[in-house]
């Protein structure tokens, strides 16, 4: 005979299960862990028998259960029972069940009675059964016996103690009827845990085990025994194995209400977050001309939104992970670029050569005099020409942006990948017709540049002001405590040998690069003079994820203690950049692969007057950087960004009505069907789980537990901690009340 409350209670919980597995979640109803706890031979294995309704655990003498049994049972429409022990085998004999039970019991704890709080753990598969946990745990004794430590009282304690004191474990104390409860070890355990009432069960005595009395038989005997018994008939309808499992079927049902407004709150949660977009698919028919139309316009001007947030920067989603759209642009005008120029501008040995051999030149076979203005004008041009490639560069990497960020406008199209690859393909073709039309201008702007030396020009130094220079050490124009920088950066090459590569904060100034050992700034750790310095990349290292940069001297002095070169590692590309613009502020410039073969025998007149045309060409260099640096940054937003932006809002749904059908244009993917069908099928499923748990809130009753037994009478003990279910049980084995 099976439980025939817990059998009620299954339908309920099973067609909640149901409703959760076809929302693809669990319901959590965590049902309560049922916990047995008594003295040896006390009839704690029986009371967990009677509720799977299986003779399936070791009988004896003395202590029998000598590791704590962890009994998962799983409904499931056929019986079996598996050990996680034995991995892929199914006991479909529990006879077979019992003797694996002993079996793996001695493995652990020897044949003489020793036990271990390891626990072995058996699953129960059955259609008579709920989704539950039983714990069958070692007897209390307070003798060791056999191979038992001396302290086996306080190691079987402490065992019990890890499980009845969890906050959903139900206690079953069990003590049999012919001890004076008022001893009873369970009991006092049960006290001290959370005290309650007790129900009386009559359970099997050892003969009755020997003589194969099924469960049966032995719970029919149980009724009459407490029918006819004089100091139990008044308590008849109280006491026995069907109250005690009615008991715990109701308190079972209180569990899984209270549960029920949480679970209630989650659901009506997620209907919520998904209604106004299952709104759109009630009534949805994919064939329908004026939804596909609708919906292309919804596209394009959702395109034309996220792009313009993404260039403008006033997007309501922010990547916080790293720059995107306009903030990238941003850094290519006023980091990647100015680099790029300051790059090519510095190559000084070679620009000295060039100036001795244009003078030389100029003046032909006879000794020069005076300094050539036309020496001035040729270096100039040549230095002005050589500012195209970095301007074309500049273009370059705009345009590379300007896609990216089309791909990742279009990525919301996903459920109408022809009309995403229509929309890239326009706009980015766009952005390519604009490449050229950029350029030209970029272009013209150089042209205008070379077209007509503006000698006159406020910022120009002028021809006096250049000797006069010539003779004095070039200054630093940057005031020396002005911070330019701070930030984390890796020592790349110092902490090799220490055991790897440390992060110090640094901060640069006009003078100086300082490093700390945290952003606190307190323990200053180095600070190194920016004299002399100069940059150059390294390749990172094979396992190496960083990009890395080295910071050396010209004069070919150590940078930093015995070291040549300090090398720096940051984790992007972006942070190297920004780095770099940052150092050539504090005039610290990238390494110059020129020859070191500078002209020999310079004569005295010819330094002066390559001097003065350095200094001319300096600062005449300096006002056409600072146009050039100036303009391109708006020459390519109008011709380029801008343009595309007006392209997007007005060209772009026209070129799309002209490119092909609109119907295969607006076909769904099989993807974006799948995801509308899942959302109404969600839908329902949410609306029938609310359903099934309104069903319940009105089909079942919150009862309370069994009113207190007065018992007085006990022996005092432990405090009361309340939030926990238990049940104390007599065992009874027919023998008369004392």
């Amino acid at each position: 005979m099976g439980n025939r409350g817990m059998e009620d209670l299954i339908p309920l919980v099973n067609k909640m299960q149901d409703a959760f597995s076809a929302i693809g979640q669990n319901s959590q109803l965590d049902l309560p862990q049922i916990a047995v706890v008594g003295g040896q031979s006390a009839g704690k294995s029986s009371v967990l028998e009677n509720f799977v309704g299986k003779d399936f655990l070791p009988r004896g003498s003395g202590i029998v259960t000598r590791r704590p049994l962890v009994l998962q049972l799983i409904n499931c429409p056929t019986e079996y029972a598996e050990f996680l022990h034995c991995k892929g085998k199914k006991f479909t004999d529990f006879d077979e069940v019992r003797a694996e039970i002993e079996a793996e019991t001695d493995r652990i704890t020897g044949q003489n009675k020793g036990i271990s709080p390891v626990p072995i753990n058996l699953r129960v598969y059955s259609p008579h059964v709920l989704n539950l946990t039983l714990v069958d745990l070692p007897g209390m004794t307070k003798v060791p016996v056999g191979d038992q430590p001396a302290d086996i009282e306080q190691q079987i304690r402490d065992m019990l103690y890890q499980f009845v004191t969890k906050d959903n474990c139900l206690l079953l104390a069990v003590s049999p009827a012919n001890s004076d409860l008022a001893n009873s070890d369970a009991l006092k355990i049960a006290k001290e845990v959370d005290p309650q009432g007790y129900i009386g069960v009559v359970n099997r005595s050892q003969k009755d085990i020997d003589g194969k009395k099924d469960i049966t038989a032995a719970m029919a005997a149980e009724r009459k025994f407490f029918l006819t018994h004089p100091a139990y008939r008044h308590l008849a309808d109280r006491m026995g194995t069907p109250y005690l499992q009615k008991t715990l079927n109701q308190q079972l049902t209180n569990h899984i209400r209270d549960t029920l407004p949480g679970l209630r709150a989650k659901l009506q949660s997620q209907l919520l977050s998904i209604e106004k977009e299952v709104e759109e698919y009630k009534n949805f028919r994919p064939d329908d001309p004026s939804r596909k139309t609708k919906a292309l316009l919804q596209m394009v001007q959702q395109f034309s939104v996220d792009f313009e947030k993404r260039i403008e920067g006033s997007g309501d989603q922010i990547d916080t992970a790293e720059l995107s759209g306009g903030a990238r642009i941003n850094r290519i005008f006023h980091e990647r670029f100015p680099f790029e120029l300051v790059k090519m501008e510095f190559n000084e040995k070679e620009l000295r050569k060039e100036i001795s051999y244009a003078i030389k030149n100029i003046h032909g076979i006879r000794t020069g005099l005076f300094t050539p203005d036309m020496a001035f004008e040729t270096i100039v041009k040549r230095q002005i020409g050589k500012i195209k490639e970095p301007c074309q560069k500049c273009v370059d990497m705009v345009i590379s942006e300007l896609v990216n960020t089309v791909r990742q406008c279009t990525q919301k199209l996903a459920q109408y990948p022809m009309l995403r690859e229509e929309m890239e393909k326009i706009v980015t073709q766009h952005i390519r017709d604009r490449e050229s039309r950029t350029k030209d201008q970029v272009m013209l702007l150089i042209d205008i540049e070379l077209a007509y030396m503006n000698t006159n020009h406020e910022d120009f130094i002028g021809f006096a002001n250049a000797q006069q220079r010539s003779s004095q050490v070039a200054q630093k124009k940057q005031p020396g405590n002005k911070v330019i920088r701070k930030g984390w950066l890796t020592i790349n090459n110092i902490g090799i040998m220490k055991g790897g590569a440390k992060e110090y904060w640094f901060v640069l100034t006009a003078e100086s690069l300082s490093w700390y050992k945290d952003d606190e700034e307190k323990e200053k750790k180095y600070m190194l003079q920016v004299d002399n310095l100069r940059l150059r990349d390294v390749e990172k290292g094979f396992m190496s994820s960083k990009q890395i940069f080295a910071l050396f001297n010209t004069e070919q002095r150590n940078v930093y203690k015995d070291y040549r070169q300090l090398e720096l590692a940051c984790e992007s590309q972006e942070e190297i950049d920004g780095w770099k613009a940052s150092f050539l502020r504090a005039g610290v410039y990238p390494e110059q692969n020129s020859s070191d073969n500078l002209m020999n025998s310079m004569d005295p007149q010819l330094e002066r007057q390559v001097e003065t045309i350095r200094n001319l060409v300096d600062s005449y260099m300096a006002i056409v950087n600072k146009t050039i640096r100036d303009l391109m940054p708006k020459t390519i937003m109008y011709l380029m960004i801008n343009n595309t932006k007006e392209f997007i809002n007005a060209e772009l749904l026209a070129n799309l009505y002209h490119s092909g059908d609109q119907n295969s244009l607006m076909e769904e993917s099989q993807e974006q069907a799948h995801h509308r069908d899942e959302m109404l099928r969600m839908y329902h499923a949410l609306k029938e789980a609310l359903s099934i748990i309104g069903d319940i809130s009105t089909t079942t009753v919150t009862t309370a537990m069994p009113p207190p037994v007065d018992d007085s009478w006990l022996r005092p003990g432990g405090n009361s901690s309340g939030g926990r279910y238990e049940w104390r049980v007599g065992r009874l084995e027919g023998r008369e009340e004392r």
